[in-house]
């Protein structure tokens, strides 16, 4: 499996994350967020199995640049030369909640499996995220009054519609998932011909929608488990999940998701350790 984690801080969560998930059959991408200084991540490339993506992109929250960092991690994961079965994608926030010994062996059962939790409309939440593609967004642009242009834009012009003849597939869970080597390639040659780059870029989080909605109308469709395996907290509502704290230790133990996110080491320095202790190195694993 090759790991894509994307970064913008916290270079010691990273380490982490990666020495907690290292298994001699498991390779690590990082994308470090162009805006970002890379020397405090230096020491991510001392680590066994890790690579750096070379190919850095200025990411911002909610914008394309998101997706952009995923392709150019994708690219550098295929012109290595290695072949994978699977594709990961992690940020510096997640953590295992399941051995990495389990992990592996649980995808090996599944080869050729992808796993991606969507939803179709009409939704609650596609109900507010149908705006996200009809209107016009302007995340990945730093102007001022850049807000006040994309409501004139917005009012002014035809709604835009999505430009792909496909169903539509995303939600709430939708942004992060572990996709079939040759999926995952799929994707890599979507977002590289950069065909419609011109009208996502004018969208919101599209990283929300856009990757479900392409492997969900491709011929991978049928190897698509609906189920992306991350423990995420939504019931706070908003745009971003709960940080998880030393209160949802006992959920963690008791999910069946390899995954969890997200942790903030300035929040809650504790619920990685109980989790190393509860349940990664737990004897009930030996």
């Amino acid at each position: 499996m090759a790991n894509i984690i994307v970064l913008h801080q916290y270079p010691a969560m990273a380490e982490r994350l990666i020495k907690t998930l290292y298994h001699r059959q498991f390779d690590f991408y990082v994308h470090l967020d162009k805006k970002v200084d890379i020397a405090p991540f230096y020491q991510l490339e001392r680590l066994p199995n890790t690579f750096t993506v070379q190919e850095r992109k200025m990411v911002h929250w909610a914008g394309f640049s998101q997706l952009e960092a995923i392709g150019a991690s994708l690219r550098a994961i295929f012109d290595s030369g290695r072949s994978y079965d699977y594709v990961n994608l992690l940020s510096g926030q997640d953590y295992p909640i399941k051995p990495p010994g389990y992990i592996y062996d649980f995808l090996h059962t599944y080869t050729g499996h992808s796993f991606l939790s969507s939803e179709t409309p009409p939704t609650n939440w596609w109900n507010e995220a149908h705006q996200r593609y009809t209107r016009y967004h302007l995340i990945d642009y730093r102007f001022r009054g850049k807000h006040r242009l994309e409501n004139i834009l917005s009012n002014l012009l035809p709604e835009r519609a999505f430009p792909l003849p496909y169903q539509l597939y995303g939600g709430p869970m939708a942004a992060y998932w572990t996709l079939s080597g040759e999926a995952a390639f799929y994707l890599s040659q979507f977002l590289s011909e950069g065909k419609f780059n011109s009208f996502f870029r004018h969208t919101w989080a599209p990283d929300e929608f856009l990757v479900n909605t392409l492997l969900m109308n491709s011929p991978f469709r049928q190897m698509i488990i609906n189920d992306n395996y991350r423990y995420i907290d939504r019931s706070t509502g908003g745009s971003h999940p709960k940080i998880l704290t030393m209160a949802d230790l006992d959920r963690l133990q008791h999910s069946s998701r390899l995954f969890a996110r997200k942790f903030d080491q300035n929040i809650d320095r504790q619920i990685q350790d109980q989790i190393d202790e509860t349940i990664l190195y737990s004897k009930n694993w030996v």
